[in-house]
């Protein structure tokens, strides 16, 4: 293989050189035809380009392709495929942002054709410290997305809270998703979120993406980078809930800067995770979000009422059958309360629906180990999202 003439290669060699700095690359390939040109250049012409004591310029040789070459087919072996910028599947929508990575890594049991045909995308990020109103209303938003036809991928940075909570509803939901790493396609960060990477890269459909290269640490500079491909990728974002300067935000804004249609979720104005969203609400830089069909129909898609969601529904499909009338009531009594005022605690529930605190602690026990319900350690019960 000539890899002064593999496109491939010189795209990867290039994003390796000018990761942090896409607009050097693209300018070079625009300027030049292609990667492979700009290691065809002679060093003078180099020089002058670039700087004769330039480090990127140092880079631009034989010796980095070769090892670039290596380091593909390592990877290639381990599952990966790749998309550089000139590649007829490269993400149209990101192809449109200011900066695109020049190279995509990417890990699916897909195709890239298949993974970005149509672009067909939405991103839904904000804060890793999601209140319960926060991921209830994540997994309401992203579970509507994903039964909405035709179903985008949801997009997100696999990052704790909104991130995962978003990654998982589309995944239990059958939907497509894409998580956008910080790191190399080689580690997941944060290593408790591997087993969901790997289900992701897994499933068709879905897909583990990064423009990073092999042995990329989880530096904090990388996040606020990799926001820009989630940014880029999406038709829309979606913002939870985001402090006033987090990264959620920062994403957020990109999007309203690539003319892309963004969302924020209200929240209280006593809520610092929600003042980003708030912010961004006053600024018209985000229309609110009012009702998962209001924001499914505003992005252009239709919208499926889910009965899965339905508490009293989910109460009948359980126990319909093996509890008696009086014990169905108070079942449902409960659950209703529950709906009603979201993190009620036992203590408060019991005396509003007039059932003993035992009996409702029991009753409350019941309902989430059948998966109905969920309880926090002060005892305050959500309904959990199917």
């Amino acid at each position: 293989m000539d890899i002064l003439h593999d496109e491939s290669v010189c795209c990867c060699a290039l994003n390796r050189i000018f990761g942090f700095k896409p607009r050097i690359a693209l300018a070079l390939i625009s300027s030049l035809g292609s990667a492979s040109e700009v290691f065809r250049l002679e060093g003078t012409e180099l020089d002058s380009i670039l700087g004769k004591q330039s480090s990127a310029r140092q880079a631009i040789n034989l010796r980095t392709l070769e090892k670039t070459a290596r380091e593909l087919e390592q990877l290639q072996s381990m599952g990966c495929t790749f998309i550089h910028i000139g590649s007829p599947h490269y993400p149209a929508l990101l192809k449109e942002c200011d900066d695109p990575p020049v190279w995509l890594y990417m890990k699916s049991a897909s195709s890239p054709e298949e993974i970005f045909k149509g672009g067909n995308h939405v991103a839904i990020v904000g804060t890793r410290d999601i209140s319960p109103y926060g991921r209830e209303w994540c997994q309401r938003i992203a579970g509507a997305i994903s039964r909405s036809c035709p179903t985008p991928s949801v997009v997100s940075g696999l990052a704790l809270g909104t991130d995962i909570t978003a990654h998982m509803t589309a995944l239990e939901c059958g939907a497509p998703t894409i998580a956008v790493m910080a790191t190399g396609i080689d580690s997941v960060y944060p290593a408790r979120h591997r087993h969901i990477a790997e289900r992701i890269a897994g499933t068709p459909g879905c897909a583990l993406i990064t423009d990073y290269p092999p042995g990329t640490a989880p530096l904090q500079i990388n996040f606020l980078r990799r926001n820009r491909i989630i940014a880029g990728l999406g038709k829309a974002t979606v913002l939870i809930e985001s402090r006033e300067k987090g990264g959620g935000m920062l994403t957020a804004r990109l999007a309203f800067s690539y003319s892309r249609d963004v969302y924020a979720l209200p929240g209280r104005i006593d809520d610092a995770r929600s003042r980003g969203c708030n912010i961004l609400i006053k600024e018209k830089a985000a229309e609110p979000i009012i009702s998962e069909q209001q924001l499914t129909e505003s992005i252009g898609l239709k919208f499926k009422v889910s009965a899965e969601n339905d508490p009293v529904s989910s109460v009948m499909s359980a126990y319909e059958g093996s509890c008696g009338q009086d014990k169905m009531e108070k079942l449902t009594k409960i659950v209703l309360e529950i709906k009603r005022h979201r993190g009620a605690t036992v203590e408060e529930i019991a005396s509003r629906t007039g059932c003993g605190y035992r009996e409702t602690l029991g009753y409350t026990a019941m309902l989430e180990s059948d998966g109905i319900i969920y309880t926090d350690l002060l005892q305050r019960c959500y309904i959990r999202l199917k």
